[in-house]
């Protein structure tokens, strides 16, 4: 039973996917990579908790509690919470970036907005290093959640399923698909978190048995010292990240500003689902379960606490999070490669080799997946050290006007590299997140270096909050000139 509902939802999503092409006659780049920038409010909404609440959320974040304690969720809550206020205001501005300069991916906008084609190359370069570990990522939970479902099927077989399904997706009809498919996605992981949860709460006995001091252990409950400092400096960081570093993509769908602050509005609600994780995996602990991988603990909790339908339920709500996720960043890569590694080429050559960089992508992680796995927190961690090196740079655009091509390339460099070494190293930090240390290294390189030559002229556009705002609806259509660009 497991089994068959789970496959059935994989069925449906693709059928989904194939769907969302009705009505399109011509997919041509803009549409393929930023869905010609018309997506509405609603569609949009979808497509960003789509990407927020991925894999991680069911399968990496009682993971990371069971494993890891308090500090853990404490942290992970806590910069998706302060990130949303920060993208209602910093979003529109990525969107009008992306207006004015005719951009699908950050490359684009960096390497317009300072005039500078070896900064595009570095900063597509960093991003491909960054957006690796993060499909390996997806391709981990993917494992998890069909090792769970008890079938014989070996970790190959795992990937080799993900992969596939995510390139469907994106051969389709590019962003589209994964747009619609959240809207499966979202609604069958709402309700398996809120059934895993509500389930783990009455078989243990309720919230008072789930979470009693005698069998939950102290470390899971409380934070000083070193975990109090990584988790509050993990916030700040990851905060300022979650916009500047991952969410472009989606936000270059958006047909407006007034659409991009609109479904920001509404993405919070979505939080409400992590008190039920949190149950599961404090359950495991009243239950005495002792999991040799930690990223198999809600699965775990869920086939004992579930019928076996609603376990599948629950598998198709996680696994459809883990390939909808993968599909979006392959497709962002698919993107880098086309446009700026592979420069000059026609509209629709473009579209091939995106689709050809998608395919590549996907083996790539999936094999990394297979000979590299790892606790899927530490993977994302890694993420978000190397995505959070955009963040001086766009700083820079979005606010500052003297700001050099050459010193925003050195500061990305430096801390592409530092982030590295420290991930590799590990060094003691005093609970310090090594992210933040290295974009204030990024940091201090772009200002200080660009302040040391500042008498000489310039070669970069105005800053983006001095631009004025594109009309609502100016880029609603695939091969319409933004008006910005007029």
């Amino acid at each position: 039973m497991i089994a068959t509902v789970f496959f059935v939802i994989m069925v449906l999503s693709v059928l989904v996917a194939f769907s969302a092409r009705r009505g399109i006659r011509k997919v041509s780049i803009s549409e393929y990579l930023v869905g010609g920038r018309s997506f509405p409010p609603w569609l949009l909404y979808f497509l960003a908790v789509g990407e927020v609440y991925s894999i991680g959320t069911m399968i990496g974040f009682p993971a990371g509690i069971y494993a890891k304690g308090a500090s853990y969720g404490v942290w992970f809550l806590g910069y998706i919470l302060l990130a949303y206020p920060l993208g209602y205001y910093v979003a529109p501005l990525i969107w009008r970036a992306g207006v004015r300069y005719d951009a699908m991916t950050i490359p684009d906008v960096f390497g317009r907005h300072f005039r500078s084609r070896g900064l595009e190359l570095i900063t597509a370069l960093a991003l491909l290093v960054a957006l690796v570990p993060w499909g390996q990522y997806q391709f981990i939970g993917m494992q998890v959640v069909l090792t769970a479902l008890g079938l014989p099927i070996t970790p190959l077989q795992a990937v080799i399923l993900a992969g596939v399904m995510a390139f469907l997706y994106v051969a389709v009809s590019g962003v589209r698909s994964p747009a619609f498919v959240s809207i499966l996605k979202d609604g069958l992981m709402v309700v398996g978190v809120v059934a895993a949860g509500v389930a783990a709460l009455v078989a243990g006995g309720g919230i008072e048995a789930v979470t009693d001091p005698a069998a939950v252990p102290h470390t899971q409950v409380t934070m000083s010292g070193s975990p109090m400092v990584f988790a509050l400096t993990t916030i700040v960081f990851q905060a300022v990240t979650f916009y500047l570093g991952f969410s472009a993509g989606y936000i270059f769908t958006a047909r407006s500003e007034r659409a991009i602050k609109s479904s920001t509005v509404w993405m919070p609600s979505y939080m409400l689902m992590y008190p039920f994780l949190v149950a599961t995996a404090y359950f495991a602990y009243v239950a005495g379960k002792h999991v040799a991988d930690p990223n198999t603990v809600f699965m775990e909790v869920v086939r004992d606490v579930l019928p076996d339908w609603l376990v599948g339920v629950v598998a198709g709500g996680a696994g459809l999070s883990g390939v909808l996720v993968l599909a979006v960043t392959a497709l962002s890569i698919g993107g880098i490669v086309s446009r700026n590694l592979a420069p000059n080429l026609r509209p629709e050559a473009q579209r091939r080799w995106t689709t050809l960089a998608v395919a590549v992508f996907l083996v790539a992680a999936a094999v990394l997946t297979l000979t590299a796995s790892s606790l899927m927190l530490t993977v994302l961690n890694l993420t978000y050290y190397l995505l959070g090196q955009l963040i001086p740079g766009w700083f820079a655009l979005l606010f500052f006007r003297r700001v050099r091509a050459w010193a925003v390339a050195t500061g990305m460099i430096a801390g592409v590299a530092a982030s590295l070494v420290l991930y590799v190293v590990e060094p003691d930090l005093g609970g310090v997140n090594a992210g933040l240390l290295t974009v204030v290294l990024n940091a201090a390189l772009t200002f200080g270096l660009s302040a040391l030559v500042r008498s000489r002229p310039c070669a970069t556009e105005p800053p983006l909050v001095s631009v004025p705002a594109p009309r609502p609806g100016a880029a609603d259509t695939p091969d319409e000139e933004p008006a910005a660009l007029r």
